[in-house]
């Protein structure tokens, strides 16, 4: 069966650990997180989790009734086949000179990226956009040279009408965890 990647969205009691439980459950089961980014949620003391994973549907199902049960989640759901909004963040650093600069801002002109700060002998760029155009925009900066870069991975969500983690059950299950 076909490996393909997988987004999980987690909603998660805001306490130390959560994050090196849910972790460890992934690598007892053989699975490399991709990406993951957790964050504050609408709900007071709960963190949101974004979850990106390579396995078949059905060990990722496992993997998710799996964590559906860690007493710190509230709820975990695999929103890959929903229509989604999802969006990562990325600084790079690109060496630059006097007569490179003027290029390189054409380049993030094109991107809609900015330029968050200037140095001698580089430029930094934020972007925001989906992987694919992050990683369009990080290769043709590698031609001026990347002296750093730093990724958020995917964070993600349902569009339109609250997605596959109702407030209800959010907020009454919460609430026993107290």
């Amino acid at each position: 069966m076909a490996t393909t990647k997988h987004t999980l969205v987690a909603l998660v009691t805001d306490k130390p650990g959560v994050l090196n439980r849910m972790a460890s459950m992934f690598r007892r089961r053989g699975f490399n997180i991709e990406s993951i980014a957790v964050g504050h949620s609408e709900l007071p003391n709960l963190s949101r989790m974004t979850i990106v994973v390579d396995g078949t549907t059905t060990s990722v199902e496992q993997v998710r009734k799996q964590l559906d049960k860690v007493v710190d989640v509230v709820k975990v759901s695999d929103i890959s086949g929903d229509a989604i909004i999802s969006r990562e963040l990325a600084l790079i650093k690109v060496k630059a000179t006097s007569s490179s600069r003027s290029e390189i801002i054409e380049i993030v002109d094109i991107f809609r990226a900015s330029i968050v700060d200037v140095a001698s002998d580089s430029v930094t760029i934020e972007v925001t956009g989906d992987e694919e155009k992050i990683s369009s925009l990080f290769n043709l900066l590698r031609a001026f040279g990347i002296k750093e870069v730093a990724r958020t991975g995917r964070i993600a969500m349902v569009r339109g009408e609250p997605g596959p983690l109702p407030m209800e059950e959010k907020t009454a299950r919460a609430k026993r965890q107290k």
